[in-house]
């Protein structure tokens, strides 16, 4: 892995664990192997790696959103596979990199906030058309839009998985997630 990826990959995870502001270049300089001004040759500030950081999460994320919409299975299928995304993460012993950024939004460079809402765009599209195409296929049902029931999808398994790392209780970000299946596919 060229020492470029092995920067992102180390700061992603430091994110992840401790927020953007619980990290410096010091963490990631010690962790990869190289001096802090071998760091800044890669990234000349801390904004710049925010934002390198920010950008390959949204592709690596929409990369998975095009898989699962590439999957011969119905809407309600899709979303438990996006739901997977988050279960992933919180095995991992981490928190969402989108959900730890927004938490240091008013600290962050306003540079980074357009990724940032990007990042959240991303996700609400997608689950946006993903719902539409669960009502379509009458697996669904939606009190409201489909865009505002997947603004509430995405804050509410963010929310989940931060109380489940912030309490330990892996099992509340499982519940929270079956019940908001189970609001989406209850008929009537």
């Amino acid at each position: 892995m060229e020492m470029k990826e092995q920067i992102l990959t180390s700061a992603q995870r430091l994110v992840q664990q401790r927020g953007f502001n619980g990290f410096s270049y010091a963490d990631v300089a010690e962790e990869v192997g190289i001096r802090k001004a071998s760091l800044h040759h890669h990234f000349a500030t801390k904004t710049d790696l925010g934002l390198a950081l920010i950008e390959r999460y949204s592709l690596i994320l929409s990369n998975e959103l095009a898989r699962i919409s590439g999957l011969s299975v119905p809407a309600d299928e899709k979303l438990r596979a996006y739901i997977s995304i988050y279960h992933y993460t919180l095995e991992a012993d981490r928190v969402c990199m989108g959900g730890m950024l927004a938490s240091d939004a008013l600290t962050l460079d306003t540079t980074i906030l357009p990724s940032l809402k990007h990042f959240f765009a991303i996700n609400t599209d997608w689950l946006t058309e993903l719902l539409a195409e669960g009502k379509a296929q009458q697996l669904f049902t939606l009190a409201s839009t489909a865009a505002n029931h997947a603004r509430l999808l995405v804050s509410a398994l963010q929310g989940a998985l931060m109380m489940a790392r912030a309490t330990g209780d892996r099992d509340a970000f499982e519940q929270t997630a079956s019940l908001l299946i189970s609001n989406l596919t209850r008929k009537g």
